[in-house]
């Protein structure tokens, strides 16, 4: 905990000059969320392309098709997880442990008849036991062998959302890079503290705090993902040190 006096703080106002500035920046938020809506308006009316709902995937029962993952519901939204088969969980990836165990909650997603699964990018066995190990119960299938024409060379990591007309399937969007913070809480709520995301490319008054140590940071604590440190002494994946 840290509580020294000394470090780089916001200045100190009253309440009604607190308010003032806060009102003027409110201004710019509501900007942004209206733009926000808009984006989503225009994400709406984007066209989409067939994929082959034959595609298949591993799942806890063995081969499935890309079709069987909606779940019999009208839409699907898949994550592909990145993967380093025979490392262990240690090794594995802290982006995707982050953005994919922030998505706990489905059942407001089936409430608008969307699936969400995690397709990951390596084999079934050994991947589906990182999931148990994290305590994720979100559906899990291995697209290890189907990533040519799912992904079809984008990634590292993707969300995809996908339609279903019938027994036919259609993507309707994807994005990588940033554009899966929306998985996500993490981000939004520090964004809103005084320190914000405290990451480098950060446009933050001089001083304001950032990680000093390149394995001490939000995704990564002392050679693991971040989330790993509340499951200590359980073991699964690949080979080498658990």
């Amino acid at each position: 905990m840290h509580t020294d006096k000394t470090s780089p703080a916001p200045r100190v106002t009253d309440r009604a000059g607190y308010q003032a500035e806060l009102d003027a920046l409110r201004i710019r938020e509501k900007a942004h969320t209206r733009e926000g809506d808009a984006i989503a308006a225009a994400r709406r009316r984007l066209p989409m392309v067939e994929v082959d709902a034959t595609t298949t995937l591993i799942g806890p029962g063995g081969p499935v098709t890309l079709l069987d993952t909606f779940e019999g519901r009208r839409q699907l939204i898949a994550y592909y997880h990145m993967w380093h088969t025979g490392r262990p969980a240690e090794a594995q990836c802290e982006g995707c442990t982050f953005y994919n165990g922030q998505v706990r909650e489905l059942s407001y997603l089936h409430a608008r008849d969307i699936t969400y699964a995690t397709f990951c990018q390596g084999p079934y066995e050994e991947s589906v036991a990182y999931r148990d190990f994290m305590g994720w119960d979100m559906p899990w299938y291995s697209a290890e062998k189907s990533l040519d024409v799912l992904m079809a060379g984008r990634g590292p990591f993707m969300l995809a959302c996908y339609l279903r007309r019938d027994d036919r399937v259609f993507e309707t969007y994807w994005t990588t890079g940033r554009g899966v913070e929306v998985m996500g809480q993490t981000y939004g709520l520090l964004d809103r503290t005084a320190y914000g995301r405290q990451e480098d490319w950060e446009d933050s008054p001089e001083g304001w705090p950032k990680p000093d140590d390149a394995d001490n940071h939000l995704l990564r604590v002392a050679g693991r993902p971040t989330a790993q440190w509340s499951r200590p002494g359980t073991g699964c994946c690949g080979g080498g040190s658990r």
